[in-house]
């Protein structure tokens, strides 16, 4: 008597095949790997990196027979301000090509507002631009620099899947959006700031002090119950 291959089957190892064909058919439904692949960062830190974006602070200033009001005064005391934050190298106003001399003489005019708010004159530049009438306002501005926030978690791979033995996508994205979040000046991100002078009388007392024979080192505090106490309070 032949039995079906229905009934040949244990009920072990009908679970075990159902088992075998439910892992096969998760892993057709699993994402592609880890690293979304592509060419692989040359470090697993430097998958994300800090990154800024070029902008303009610019204001337009309309052009006044009379000079310039006290609102168009506010601001550029405003923007002189705020160039001296942003630390941007230059300030640049823009009068209207032609022939119309109220125009250029309320560039002019502009300039001497932001030296009198703190702007060095040295850091103005006057420059004219292709505007549609010759007596378009005066355009005064700088460049200014925004550090990129990237945008993690819109892609993922399967975290399970590290046949590649790369970093996964989003690896180090949460710590770079961060540090770009809270960066004061992003200019920082492009480019150490310069170093200031070294203290020469400091310098001069120490070396002093040298050649005498006495101490160079500061004075320690002293401890007490093995917690450090300061000497700035009597």
């Amino acid at each position: 008597m032949i039995r079906s291959a229905k009934s040949i089957l244990s009920p072990k190892r009908m679970l075990a095949s159902a088992l075998v064909l439910g892992g096969l058919t998760l892993a057709g439904c699993m994402g592609g790997p880890a690293s979304l692949g592509g060419e692989p960062p040359l470090t697993p830190t430097s998958r994300y990196s800090l990154q800024v974006e070029p902008g303009l602070d610019r204001i337009a200033l309309a052009v006044h027979e009379t000079g310039l009001s006290s609102n168009q005064q506010a601001a550029l005391s405003d923007l002189v301000n705020r160039f001296a934050i942003e630390g941007a190298p230059t300030l640049v106003v823009e009068a209207p090509a032609g022939d119309d001399h109220v125009a250029g003489q309320t560039a002019w005019n502009v300039k001497a507002a932001l030296v009198a708010a703190g702007a060095p004159d040295h850091r103005i530049r006057v420059v004219s631009y292709a505007g549609p009438d010759p007596r378009a306002p005066v355009l005064v501005g700088f460049e200014t620099v925004r550090a990129a926030v990237p945008l993690c978690g819109t892609q993922w791979g399967s975290l399970t899947r590290t046949g590649d033995n790369q970093s996964p996508s989003n690896f180090g994205c949460a710590v770079t959006a961060n540090l770009a979040a809270q960066i004061a000046n992003p200019r920082d991100i492009v480019s150490p700031r310069a170093m200031t002078p070294g203290d020469a009388g400091r310098r001069s007392v120490v070396f002093d002090a040298y050649r005498k024979g006495d101490k160079t080192a500061a004075e320690r505090e002293e401890l007490i119950y093995g917690t450090r106490v300061s000497r700035a309070v009597d």
